[in-house]
Protein backbone atom coordinates (compact mmCIF):
# COMPACT_ATOMS: atom_id res chain seq x y z
CA UNK A 1 0.00 0.00 0.00
CA UNK A 2 1.10 3.06 -0.88
CA UNK A 3 2.59 5.49 1.73
CA UNK A 4 0.39 8.60 2.73
CA UNK A 5 1.05 11.82 4.04
CA UNK A 6 -0.97 13.68 7.04
CA UNK A 7 -2.38 16.94 5.72
CA UNK A 8 -0.63 19.57 7.88
CA UNK A 9 -2.67 23.19 9.68
CA UNK A 10 0.23 25.36 10.33
CA UNK A 11 1.25 27.33 13.24
CA UNK A 12 0.48 30.10 11.91
CA UNK A 13 -3.07 29.21 11.48
CA UNK A 14 -2.84 28.20 15.17
CA UNK A 15 -1.55 31.15 16.34
CA UNK A 16 -4.23 32.84 14.57
CA UNK A 17 -7.37 31.49 16.07
CA UNK A 18 -5.46 31.34 18.97
CA UNK A 19 -8.13 33.48 21.10
CA UNK A 20 -11.29 31.62 19.67
CA UNK A 21 -9.46 27.60 20.10
CA UNK A 22 -9.21 28.95 24.17
CA UNK A 23 -12.86 29.72 24.25
CA UNK A 24 -14.09 26.71 22.37
CA UNK A 25 -11.76 24.73 19.43
CA UNK A 26 -14.47 22.97 18.01
CA UNK A 27 -15.25 25.20 15.18
CA UNK A 28 -11.24 25.85 14.19
CA UNK A 29 -11.38 21.48 14.30
CA UNK A 30 -14.44 21.36 12.02
CA UNK A 31 -13.48 23.51 9.49
CA UNK A 32 -9.84 22.26 9.40
CA UNK A 33 -11.69 18.71 8.92
CA UNK A 34 -13.91 20.02 6.49
CA UNK A 35 -10.95 21.65 4.12
CA UNK A 36 -8.10 18.74 4.92
CA UNK A 37 -9.95 15.70 5.34
CA UNK A 38 -10.82 13.51 8.19
CA UNK A 39 -7.51 13.51 9.88
CA UNK A 40 -4.52 16.13 10.04
CA UNK A 41 -1.77 17.53 11.98
CA UNK A 42 -2.28 20.48 14.05
CA UNK A 43 1.36 22.49 14.43
CA UNK A 44 1.04 24.13 17.78
CA UNK A 45 4.59 25.32 17.99
CA UNK A 46 8.34 24.23 16.76
CA UNK A 47 8.79 20.70 16.70
CA UNK A 48 5.18 19.98 18.60
CA UNK A 49 2.40 18.89 16.67
CA UNK A 50 -1.18 16.70 17.80
CA UNK A 51 -3.09 14.46 15.08
CA UNK A 52 -6.36 15.59 15.08
CA UNK A 53 -8.99 12.68 13.63
CA UNK A 54 -12.24 11.95 12.91
CA UNK A 55 -11.76 8.67 11.13
CA UNK A 56 -13.67 6.08 13.42
CA UNK A 57 -11.86 3.31 11.57
CA UNK A 58 -8.96 4.92 12.67
CA UNK A 59 -10.18 5.38 16.16
CA UNK A 60 -11.19 1.74 16.24
CA UNK A 61 -7.72 0.74 15.31
CA UNK A 62 -6.05 2.93 18.13
CA UNK A 63 -8.81 2.50 20.80
CA UNK A 64 -9.38 -1.66 20.16
CA UNK A 65 -7.78 -3.25 17.99
CA UNK A 66 -4.08 -2.40 18.38
CA UNK A 67 -5.08 -0.73 21.82
CA UNK A 68 -1.52 -2.25 23.27
CA UNK A 69 0.06 0.12 21.46
CA UNK A 70 -1.28 3.23 23.05
CA UNK A 71 -1.22 5.36 26.40
CA UNK A 72 -3.34 8.11 27.45
CA UNK A 73 -1.47 11.47 27.29
CA UNK A 74 0.07 13.24 30.08
CA UNK A 75 -2.80 15.31 30.55
CA UNK A 76 -4.73 12.18 32.01
CA UNK A 77 -1.48 10.02 33.15
CA UNK A 78 0.29 13.34 34.91
CA UNK A 79 -1.72 16.73 35.06
CA UNK A 80 -5.40 14.93 36.16
CA UNK A 81 -3.31 12.58 38.80
CA UNK A 82 -1.98 15.67 41.18
CA UNK A 83 -5.92 16.17 41.36
CA UNK A 84 -7.40 12.63 41.92
CA UNK A 85 -4.58 10.11 42.33
CA UNK A 86 -3.70 6.98 39.80
CA UNK A 87 -7.07 5.21 39.93
CA UNK A 88 -8.96 3.49 36.80
CA UNK A 89 -9.06 6.92 35.04
CA UNK A 90 -5.50 8.00 34.96
CA UNK A 91 -4.09 4.20 35.57
CA UNK A 92 -1.99 2.91 33.06
CA UNK A 93 -0.34 -0.55 32.23
CA UNK A 94 -0.32 -3.15 34.64
CA UNK A 95 -1.63 -1.25 37.42
CA UNK A 96 -4.85 -0.16 35.08
CA UNK A 97 -5.33 -3.95 34.65
CA UNK A 98 -5.16 -4.72 38.08
CA UNK A 99 -7.54 -2.00 39.50
CA UNK A 100 -9.59 -2.75 36.54
CA UNK A 101 -10.17 -6.37 37.41
CA UNK A 102 -10.56 -6.17 41.06
CA UNK A 103 -13.37 -3.24 40.64
CA UNK A 104 -15.10 -4.62 37.74
CA UNK A 105 -17.64 -6.71 39.91
CA UNK A 106 -18.97 -3.78 41.48
CA UNK A 107 -20.21 -2.54 38.68
CA UNK A 108 -21.95 -5.93 37.00
CA UNK A 109 -25.81 -5.15 36.49
CA UNK A 110 -26.56 -7.29 39.02
CA UNK A 111 -24.30 -6.04 41.93
CA UNK A 112 -26.03 -1.87 40.63
CA UNK A 113 -29.55 -3.12 41.18
CA UNK A 114 -28.98 -3.04 45.12
CA UNK A 115 -28.22 0.41 44.33
CA UNK A 116 -30.94 1.33 42.56
CA UNK A 117 -33.06 2.92 45.37
CA UNK A 118 -30.34 5.18 46.62
CA UNK A 119 -30.08 6.26 42.87
CA UNK A 120 -33.70 6.61 42.68
CA UNK A 121 -34.27 8.39 46.19
CA UNK A 122 -31.66 11.10 44.96
CA UNK A 123 -33.24 11.83 41.77
CA UNK A 124 -36.33 12.27 43.57
CA UNK A 125 -35.54 14.90 45.74
CA UNK A 126 -33.60 16.83 43.41
CA UNK A 127 -36.25 16.61 41.11
CA UNK A 128 -38.67 17.86 43.86
CA UNK A 129 -36.02 21.16 43.77
CA UNK A 130 -37.14 22.19 40.60
CA UNK A 131 -39.25 25.65 40.78
CA UNK A 132 -41.59 25.97 38.37
CA UNK A 133 -43.14 28.62 35.69
CA UNK A 134 -40.15 31.21 36.08
CA UNK A 135 -37.15 30.69 33.65
CA UNK A 136 -33.89 28.83 35.60
CA UNK A 137 -30.70 27.47 34.77
CA UNK A 138 -31.22 23.89 34.70
CA UNK A 139 -27.21 22.93 34.78
CA UNK A 140 -26.87 23.11 38.75
CA UNK A 141 -29.73 21.17 39.23
CA UNK A 142 -28.30 18.33 37.22
CA UNK A 143 -25.24 18.80 38.59
CA UNK A 144 -26.61 18.51 42.36
CA UNK A 145 -28.40 15.34 40.92
CA UNK A 146 -25.62 13.59 39.55
CA UNK A 147 -23.35 14.25 42.46
CA UNK A 148 -26.06 12.92 45.12
CA UNK A 149 -26.36 10.49 43.02
CA UNK A 150 -22.61 8.96 43.18
CA UNK A 151 -22.75 10.05 47.07
CA UNK A 152 -25.66 7.87 47.89
CA UNK A 153 -24.53 4.95 45.75
CA UNK A 154 -20.79 5.01 47.42
CA UNK A 155 -21.86 6.31 51.15
CA UNK A 156 -25.47 5.90 51.38
CA UNK A 157 -27.04 8.45 53.46
CA UNK A 158 -24.06 8.41 56.08
CA UNK A 159 -22.24 11.59 54.93
CA UNK A 160 -23.53 15.22 56.47
CA UNK A 161 -24.62 18.10 54.29
CA UNK A 162 -21.28 20.14 55.06
CA UNK A 163 -18.61 17.06 53.72
CA UNK A 164 -20.87 16.90 50.60
CA UNK A 165 -20.62 20.65 49.58
CA UNK A 166 -17.18 20.89 50.39
CA UNK A 167 -16.75 17.19 48.22
CA UNK A 168 -18.51 18.95 45.29
CA UNK A 169 -16.93 22.48 45.00
CA UNK A 170 -13.38 20.76 45.43
CA UNK A 171 -14.32 18.45 42.75
CA UNK A 172 -15.37 21.60 40.39
CA UNK A 173 -12.59 23.63 41.27
CA UNK A 174 -9.99 21.02 40.46
CA UNK A 175 -11.31 20.92 37.14
CA UNK A 176 -11.21 24.33 36.18
CA UNK A 177 -7.97 24.50 37.89
CA UNK A 178 -7.08 21.76 34.96
CA UNK A 179 -8.63 23.39 32.20
CA UNK A 180 -7.17 26.63 33.05
CA UNK A 181 -3.36 24.53 32.65
CA UNK A 182 -4.52 23.02 29.61
CA UNK A 183 -5.89 26.34 27.43
CA UNK A 184 -3.17 28.61 28.83
CA UNK A 185 0.47 26.48 28.91
CA UNK A 186 2.06 29.92 28.58
CA UNK A 187 1.01 30.57 32.39
CA UNK A 188 2.46 27.07 33.90
CA UNK A 189 5.48 28.99 35.45
CA UNK A 190 2.48 31.65 37.19
CA UNK A 191 0.35 28.91 38.04
CA UNK A 192 3.17 26.99 39.67
CA UNK A 193 5.28 29.40 41.55
CA UNK A 194 2.20 31.78 41.36
CA UNK A 195 0.61 29.38 44.18
CA UNK A 196 -2.41 28.33 42.30
CA UNK A 197 -1.55 24.92 41.65
CA UNK A 198 -0.54 24.38 45.55
CA UNK A 199 -3.75 25.88 46.42
CA UNK A 200 -5.72 23.64 44.24
CA UNK A 201 -3.42 20.42 45.31
CA UNK A 202 -4.19 21.70 48.75
CA UNK A 203 -7.94 21.26 48.25
CA UNK A 204 -7.55 17.51 47.22
CA UNK A 205 -5.92 16.82 49.79
CA UNK A 206 -8.81 18.22 51.79
CA UNK A 207 -11.34 16.12 50.07
CA UNK A 208 -8.87 12.89 50.73
CA UNK A 209 -9.23 13.68 54.34
CA UNK A 210 -13.00 13.75 54.60
CA UNK A 211 -13.06 10.66 52.30
CA UNK A 212 -10.69 8.79 54.62
CA UNK A 213 -13.03 10.06 57.82
CA UNK A 214 -15.85 8.48 55.86
CA UNK A 215 -14.06 5.18 55.16
CA UNK A 216 -13.08 4.95 58.42
CA UNK A 217 -16.60 5.59 60.58
CA UNK A 218 -17.84 2.70 58.18
CA UNK A 219 -15.15 0.37 59.22
CA UNK A 220 -15.83 1.08 62.58
CA UNK A 221 -19.44 0.93 62.67
CA UNK A 222 -19.04 -2.82 61.21
CA UNK A 223 -22.91 -1.97 59.23
CA UNK A 224 -23.40 -3.20 55.60
CA UNK A 225 -25.07 -0.76 53.85
CA UNK A 226 -24.53 -3.12 50.01
CA UNK A 227 -23.10 0.40 48.27
CA UNK A 228 -20.45 0.86 46.17
CA UNK A 229 -18.14 1.50 49.17
CA UNK A 230 -18.76 -1.82 51.08
CA UNK A 231 -18.43 -3.50 47.70
CA UNK A 232 -15.01 -1.72 47.56
CA UNK A 233 -14.13 -2.57 50.37
CA UNK A 234 -15.13 -6.13 50.09
CA UNK A 235 -12.77 -6.37 46.83
CA UNK A 236 -10.07 -8.40 46.91
CA UNK A 237 -6.61 -8.62 44.96
CA UNK A 238 -5.58 -12.68 43.33
CA UNK A 239 -3.28 -12.78 46.58
CA UNK A 240 -6.24 -11.64 48.81
CA UNK A 241 -5.38 -8.51 50.04
CA UNK A 242 -7.74 -5.76 49.90
CA UNK A 243 -7.01 -2.23 48.41
CA UNK A 244 -4.74 0.13 50.83
CA UNK A 245 -6.50 3.52 52.22
CA UNK A 246 -4.45 5.97 49.26
CA UNK A 247 -5.80 3.53 46.08
CA UNK A 248 -8.86 3.66 47.91
CA UNK A 249 -9.22 6.75 47.99
CA UNK A 250 -7.79 7.60 44.60
CA UNK A 251 -11.20 5.60 43.16
CA UNK A 252 -13.46 7.21 45.43
CA UNK A 253 -12.11 10.81 43.47
CA UNK A 254 -12.55 9.43 40.32
CA UNK A 255 -15.98 8.00 41.03
CA UNK A 256 -16.77 11.64 42.11
CA UNK A 257 -15.13 13.35 38.92
CA UNK A 258 -16.08 10.68 36.41
CA UNK A 259 -19.19 9.86 37.65
CA UNK A 260 -21.01 13.06 38.10
CA UNK A 261 -19.42 15.24 35.73
CA UNK A 262 -20.33 13.44 32.46
CA UNK A 263 -23.78 12.59 33.77
CA UNK A 264 -24.96 16.02 34.57
CA UNK A 265 -23.70 17.27 31.15
CA UNK A 266 -25.87 14.46 29.31
CA UNK A 267 -29.26 15.21 31.09
CA UNK A 268 -29.06 19.03 31.18
CA UNK A 269 -28.45 18.60 27.43
CA UNK A 270 -31.57 16.16 27.17
CA UNK A 271 -33.72 18.28 29.00
CA UNK A 272 -32.70 20.85 26.11
CA UNK A 273 -33.36 18.79 23.31
CA UNK A 274 -36.55 17.96 24.67
CA UNK A 275 -37.21 21.18 25.16
CA UNK A 276 -36.99 21.85 21.08
CA UNK A 277 -39.26 18.15 20.44
CA UNK A 278 -42.38 18.38 22.67
CA UNK A 279 -43.22 15.43 20.54
CA UNK A 280 -40.41 13.21 22.40
CA UNK A 281 -41.40 14.73 25.89
CA UNK A 282 -44.94 13.54 24.99
CA UNK A 283 -43.54 9.54 23.79
CA UNK A 284 -41.49 9.82 27.34
CA UNK A 285 -44.56 10.88 29.41
CA UNK A 286 -46.82 8.22 27.90
CA UNK A 287 -44.04 5.31 28.53
CA UNK A 288 -43.53 6.11 31.67
CA UNK A 289 -47.29 6.39 33.01
CA UNK A 290 -47.28 2.90 31.19
CA UNK A 291 -44.21 1.56 32.54
CA UNK A 292 -45.26 2.54 36.26
CA UNK A 293 -48.84 0.87 36.34
CA UNK A 294 -47.24 -2.39 34.42
CA UNK A 295 -43.23 -2.73 36.49
CA UNK A 296 -42.62 -3.93 39.80
CA UNK A 297 -39.09 -2.90 40.50
CA UNK A 298 -36.75 -0.25 39.04
CA UNK A 299 -35.27 -2.56 36.83
CA UNK A 300 -38.27 -3.98 35.29
CA UNK A 301 -39.17 0.20 35.29
CA UNK A 302 -35.75 0.94 33.39
CA UNK A 303 -36.03 -1.84 31.12
CA UNK A 304 -39.55 -1.07 29.82
CA UNK A 305 -38.58 2.72 29.22
CA UNK A 306 -37.07 1.79 26.21
CA UNK A 307 -37.94 5.13 23.75
CA UNK A 308 -36.79 7.05 26.98
CA UNK A 309 -33.12 4.93 26.92
CA UNK A 310 -33.03 6.19 23.10
CA UNK A 311 -33.09 9.91 24.26
CA UNK A 312 -30.60 9.42 26.39
CA UNK A 313 -28.10 7.83 23.61
CA UNK A 314 -29.53 10.22 20.96
CA UNK A 315 -28.66 13.02 23.39
CA UNK A 316 -25.19 11.76 24.07
CA UNK A 317 -24.33 11.07 20.15
CA UNK A 318 -25.35 14.97 19.42
CA UNK A 319 -23.36 16.04 22.72
CA UNK A 320 -21.37 13.45 23.74
CA UNK A 321 -19.55 14.31 26.83
CA UNK A 322 -16.46 12.87 26.55
CA UNK A 323 -15.66 14.67 23.39
CA UNK A 324 -12.48 14.09 22.58
CA UNK A 325 -10.23 10.83 23.57
CA UNK A 326 -6.40 10.78 23.30
CA UNK A 327 -3.78 8.56 23.07
CA UNK A 328 0.01 8.36 22.56
CA UNK A 329 1.99 5.43 20.58
CA UNK A 330 4.84 3.45 21.92
CA UNK A 331 5.90 2.64 19.09
CA UNK A 332 5.77 3.43 15.45
CA UNK A 333 2.37 2.58 13.42
CA UNK A 334 0.66 2.68 10.08
CA UNK A 335 -2.96 2.62 9.45
CA UNK A 336 -4.15 2.18 5.83
CA UNK A 337 -1.26 3.43 4.47
CA UNK A 338 -0.69 6.66 6.90
CA UNK A 339 2.81 6.46 8.95
CA UNK A 340 2.29 7.31 12.64
CA UNK A 341 5.26 8.18 14.16
CA UNK A 342 6.09 6.72 18.16
CA UNK A 343 5.22 9.12 20.11
CA UNK A 344 2.28 10.81 18.03
CA UNK A 345 -0.25 12.71 19.87
CA UNK A 346 -3.54 12.05 18.85
CA UNK A 347 -6.84 13.30 19.56
CA UNK A 348 -10.34 11.35 18.19
CA UNK A 349 -13.06 13.71 18.04
CA UNK A 350 -16.26 11.99 18.82
CA UNK A 351 -18.11 15.30 18.45
CA UNK A 352 -16.97 14.88 14.98
CA UNK A 353 -17.58 11.10 14.62
CA UNK A 354 -21.02 11.38 15.89
CA UNK A 355 -22.36 13.88 13.44
CA UNK A 356 -19.81 12.31 10.14
CA UNK A 357 -22.37 12.42 7.01
CA UNK A 358 -20.76 9.09 5.70
CA UNK A 359 -21.89 7.56 8.49
CA UNK A 360 -25.25 9.11 9.99
CA UNK A 361 -28.34 10.65 8.07
CA UNK A 362 -29.42 13.92 8.92
CA UNK A 363 -26.82 13.46 11.47
CA UNK A 364 -28.05 17.08 13.38
CA UNK A 365 -31.04 16.12 13.97
CA UNK A 366 -32.71 15.29 17.21
CA UNK A 367 -33.81 11.14 16.14
CA UNK A 368 -34.08 9.19 19.03
CA UNK A 369 -35.68 6.69 16.01
CA UNK A 370 -32.67 6.13 14.55
CA UNK A 371 -30.98 3.76 17.81
CA UNK A 372 -32.71 0.93 16.32
CA UNK A 373 -34.23 -2.02 18.65
CA UNK A 374 -32.98 -5.05 16.81
CA UNK A 375 -29.33 -3.61 16.64
CA UNK A 376 -28.15 -1.66 18.82
CA UNK A 377 -24.41 -1.92 17.82
CA UNK A 378 -25.73 -0.85 14.13
CA UNK A 379 -23.60 2.12 14.11
CA UNK A 380 -20.83 1.42 15.81
CA UNK A 381 -17.72 2.02 15.59
CA UNK A 382 -19.10 5.60 14.64
CA UNK A 383 -20.86 5.65 18.26
CA UNK A 384 -18.82 5.77 21.19
CA UNK A 385 -20.42 8.21 24.33
CA UNK A 386 -18.55 6.02 27.00
CA UNK A 387 -15.45 5.21 24.84
CA UNK A 388 -14.08 2.09 22.92
CA UNK A 389 -11.81 -0.86 23.67
CA UNK A 390 -10.70 -2.30 26.80
CA UNK A 391 -10.27 1.42 28.79
CA UNK A 392 -14.35 2.34 27.95
CA UNK A 393 -15.98 3.64 31.26
CA UNK A 394 -16.56 1.12 33.90
CA UNK A 395 -19.41 3.10 34.55
CA UNK A 396 -21.47 3.20 31.72
CA UNK A 397 -24.60 0.73 32.77
CA UNK A 398 -24.77 2.93 36.04
CA UNK A 399 -25.11 6.19 34.12
CA UNK A 400 -27.49 4.52 31.96
CA UNK A 401 -29.56 3.51 34.50
CA UNK A 402 -29.40 6.81 36.25
CA UNK A 403 -30.27 9.26 33.20
CA UNK A 404 -32.80 7.20 32.15
CA UNK A 405 -34.13 7.12 35.80
CA UNK A 406 -33.63 11.10 35.96
CA UNK A 407 -35.09 11.35 32.41
CA UNK A 408 -38.16 9.56 32.63
CA UNK A 409 -38.87 11.26 36.69
CA UNK A 410 -38.35 15.14 35.48
CA UNK A 411 -41.22 14.09 32.17
CA UNK A 412 -43.20 12.43 34.77
CA UNK A 413 -43.36 15.07 36.77
CA UNK A 414 -43.31 18.21 34.79
CA UNK A 415 -43.64 19.78 31.45
CA UNK A 416 -40.63 21.27 29.80
CA UNK A 417 -42.10 24.33 28.07
CA UNK A 418 -40.84 24.13 23.92
CA UNK A 419 -38.06 26.90 23.12
CA UNK A 420 -36.69 27.18 19.72
CA UNK A 421 -33.18 29.28 20.14
CA UNK A 422 -29.59 26.85 19.24
CA UNK A 423 -28.30 24.99 22.69
CA UNK A 424 -25.44 26.70 23.57
CA UNK A 425 -22.06 24.67 24.07
CA UNK A 426 -18.90 25.50 26.42
CA UNK A 427 -15.98 22.73 25.68
CA UNK A 428 -13.71 22.15 28.70
CA UNK A 429 -12.44 18.54 30.16
CA UNK A 430 -15.91 17.08 29.11
CA UNK A 431 -18.32 19.24 26.94
CA UNK A 432 -20.58 21.32 29.20
CA UNK A 433 -24.21 23.28 28.39
CA UNK A 434 -23.95 26.84 28.60
CA UNK A 435 -26.86 29.16 29.43
CA UNK A 436 -29.18 26.21 29.68
CA UNK A 437 -32.34 28.09 30.55
CA UNK A 438 -35.69 26.49 30.78
CA UNK A 439 -39.44 26.73 32.19
CA UNK A 440 -40.79 23.64 33.57
CA UNK A 441 -44.40 23.22 34.72
CA UNK A 442 -46.27 21.27 36.99
CA UNK A 443 -48.27 18.44 34.99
Amino acid sequence: MAKKSIPKVSFLQFLKHASNILKNPLPFHHNNFEKVGDTFRLIIGPGKSVIFSRDAYLAEYVLQKNQKNYTKSPIQTKDLVKYVGRGLLTAEGDHWKKQRKLIQPAFHKKQLTLLLDSIHNAILTELDKIETDKEIDVFPIFNDLAFQTVVKSLFSSAVGLKDIERLQYITEAAQKMLVRELRQPFLSLWFKYGGEIKKHTDLTDEARAILKKLVQERKESGKREDDLLDMLLDARYEDGNEMDEEQLIDEILILFTAGHETTSNALTFAAQLLARNPESQQLIFNEVEQAKNETHSLMEFIQACNYTKKVVEETMRLYPPAYFIDRINLEDDEFEGVQIPKGSNLLFSFYEIHKHKSHWEDPEKFSPERFSDSDPYLHTPFYAPFGAGPRKCIGNNFAMFEMILAVAEMVGKYEIEEKTTPIEILPLITLKPKNAILRFQKR
